[in-house]
């Protein structure tokens, strides 16, 4: 992060350290070119049946995808966003997200949820870049 404008790591630990992702306890693992990499634990994040609630999957993969999408001077809201579950997620997982394509104003990303090498569920983003900087 330390490579990038000052404004732009401003934002992005505001991001990392915002409440709600505190409050989840999302950890940052790494950041790339417009990609972001996130990682949970399953602990107190369990659903009836033992895995990962997919609530809980959802706001990692919306994490890396903000992360992943507010690396330049140009600030991005999600405009829409949709998650497919393949399979229960039982221990820690990494949110991995990148960009996909850009037209416009808008931006999509994928991100795909790993336990381990095996991917639990892949989230699709639509990123809409305002035309003012808000942070």
């Amino acid at each position: 992060m330390d490579d990038l404008p000052k404004e732009v790591r401003e934002r992005l630990e505001l991001m990392v350290e915002a409440p709600f992702a505190a409050l989840c306890g999302m950890e940052l693992v790494s950041l790339g070119p417009r990609t972001a990499r996130v990682r949970l634990s399953l602990e107190g994040r369990q659903n009836a049946l033992g895995g990962m609630h997919g609530g809980a999957l959802f706001a990692l993969a919306d994490q890396a995808f903000a992360l992943a999408a507010n690396q330049g001077e140009n600030v991005y809201v999600a405009m829409n966003a949709s998650i497919h579950y393949l399979r229960p997620a039982r221990g820690t997982v990494e949110a991995e997200a990148r960009l996909v394509g850009e037209s416009g104003r808008t931006s999509l990303y994928e991100v795909r949820i790993f336990q381990g090498d095996e991917v639990v569920a892949i989230f699709q983003g639509t990123g809409y870049r305002l035309q003012k900087k808000l942070i």
